[in-house]
């Protein structure tokens, strides 16, 4: 097991805070990855770990992908990532004292680290965490924010799905193309309910059969059994749950061309994107895919857009993957590695 010592020796990034909170026993983790292109910025993950290192090493992990993510979405924001890590998930006056908390943490910061949802936490969490900091978004409409971003970051993920389609087919037309949605929620529900409207064969898998069956319906489509998704026929296997579904283990098994959704960190190892090129499948870089969310609050929150501005925006995602889609035909290279030059380009 890896200690703290070990995780922070090995990291590229800035800067990481560090909070044993005794009151819940949670440890919190800050991790500010890049500051170049302006303040840290990423969601706060609230979850139970099987050690506070894996937290860390969590944290550590998604605040470099945001770094790459506000990039390439050319935000004029660096990376970070905030992880509650929990003994059990708190409710309650109790949850809202550790928010406080936190965003008492935030606040020490002076606006280098600027948070919003994530894995564990939503609207009514940042409204809490907004009573001790301003360094936040993601609030709800009711107290001034752009509200829940996964409808944003889903209608991204519509945007790339079609750019990719049209790499891999000639055409981006969902009518009769069958999409494979992992993961019912925000995100999901709302890209199953997109596909659905544009004439797509939509599959819905969620660990929570009522989710799945609710988002399917709504879609008009049907469900698959969680544990069999890597090996359904589909046209887009769309990872809109937790990450590295995609390892040596699952890609010889997977029979979809695309793989485009909205999971962060969708790679177990970074060699998977060589095996999913090597497979013939197309991959849909995560982190620019699923910007949708945070360009959206990004735009309504902090810099006074429109909804219009919005739309524009994530249309663009589209045109974003179709560049890197040219790239990687052109260079030899994985779609990954073609993101990964965009990214550097623009922190350069």
């Amino acid at each position: 097991m890896a200690s703290f010592e070990d995780l922070l020796e090995s990291w590229d990034g800035e800067q990481v805070v560090i909070r044993r909170d005794r009151e819940s026993g949670a440890w919190i983790f800050i991790c500010m990855h890049s500051t170049q292109l302006g303040p840290a910025a990423g969601g706060t993950r609230l979850k139970v770990y099987d050690t506070p290192s894996d937290g860390l090493r969590d944290a550590m992990r998604l605040s470099a992908g945001m770094t790459a993510k506000l990039a390439v979405a050319d935000l004029r924001l660096g990376g970070g990532k905030a992880v509650l890590a929990v003994p059990a998930i708190p409710t309650g006056d109790e949850r809202r004292a550790l928010l406080h908390r936190y965003a008492e943490m935030v606040a020490s910061l002076g606006g280098s680290f600027i948070t919003s949802s994530d894995v564990g936490t939503g609207e009514s969490d940042m409204d809490a965490i907004a009573e001790r900091t301003e360094h936040v978004f993601g609030r709800s409409q009711a107290r001034g924010g752009a509200g829940d971003p996964g409808p944003f970051t889903a209608v991204g993920v519509f945007h790339g799905i079609k750019a990719s389609l049209a790499q891999v087919y000639g055409t981006d037309d969902l009518s009769g193309r069958k999409v494979l949605v992992q993961g019912a929620g925000s995100v999901g529900g709302a890209l199953a309910d997109l596909l659905g409207r544009e004439g797509a064969t939509v599959l819905v898998a969620d660990i929570d059969g009522a989710k799945a069956n609710g988002a399917a319906s709504a879609a008009g489509g049907s469900t698959v059994e969680a544990d069999s998704l890597v090996v359904t026929e589909c046209d887009v296997y769309a990872p809109c749950a937790l990450g590295a579904t995609l390892s040596a283990t699952t890609i010889p098994r997977l029979r979809s061309r695309i793989v485009a959704g909205s999971a962060n960190n969708q790679l177990a190892t970074p060699e998977d994107a060589e095996r999913l090129r090597t497979a013939g499948i197309l991959y849909a870089p995560d982190y620019v895919i699923n910007a949708g969310g945070a360009i959206a609050i990004n735009f309504l929150e902090l810099n006074d857009r429109s909804h219009a501005d919005v739309d524009v925006a994530l249309a663009k995602i589209g045109d974003t993957l179709r560049e890197i889609y040219r790239r990687a035909e052109a260079e030899g290279i994985t779609t990954a590695a073609a993101a990964d030059a965009l990214a550097a380009s623009r922190l350069s």
